[in-house]
């Protein structure tokens, strides 16, 4: 889907071999990452019933990981949708400009690390789906991804 893809970080493990020694996942901005990372959350505790996200970002990206536990991430635009599941701490789920989020099913103990391009800012933020499908429509045709796709 565009503006979206999973990026697969190195598992580690000490050459002793020795499950107890554990792993180490490095990420590195400009490696792993394609942006220089200007803010870190988390997001815990979620119930598995609970929907959290409904927005999108004018031009942030974000790097998801799920760090314990799984969960879905359903990114879409006026045009594509898909639900990715993230369950491995080797595993980011990259996010670019103008892709609708929803964030479900997180299991017990879930813990969802977000990587982001900007610090917060408010006006970034699309939070009502029908202005972001007006504006994502424009978004799309103008950077021409989309162009002679119908109205939906």
């Amino acid at each position: 889907m565009i503006n979206t893809r999973m990026i697969e970080f190195r598992d580690i493990r000490d050459p002793r071999q020795q499950e107890f020694y554990g792993h180490l996942t490095p990420i590195e901005c400009g490696q792993e990452i394609p942006f220089d990372v200007k803010r870190i959350y988390y997001i815990y505790g979620v119930d598995h019933a609970a929907r959290r996200g409904y927005h999108s970002h004018r031009d942030l990206e974000q790097v998801l990981i799920c760090l314990g536990g799984s969960v879905k991430i359903q990114v879409k635009t006026p045009y594509e949708e898909e639900i990715v599941t993230l369950d491995s701490p080797t595993k980011g789920l990259y996010i670019g400009p103008m892709i609708w989020r929803e964030m479900f099913a997180f299991s017990e103990h879930a813990a969802l690390l977000v990587l982001a391009s900007r610090h917060y800012d408010e006006s970034d933020y699309l939070r009502d789906y029908s202005a972001y499908e007006a504006e994502a429509r424009r978004y799309f045709r103008e950077a021409g991804e989309h162009p002679a796709v119908p109205h939906i």
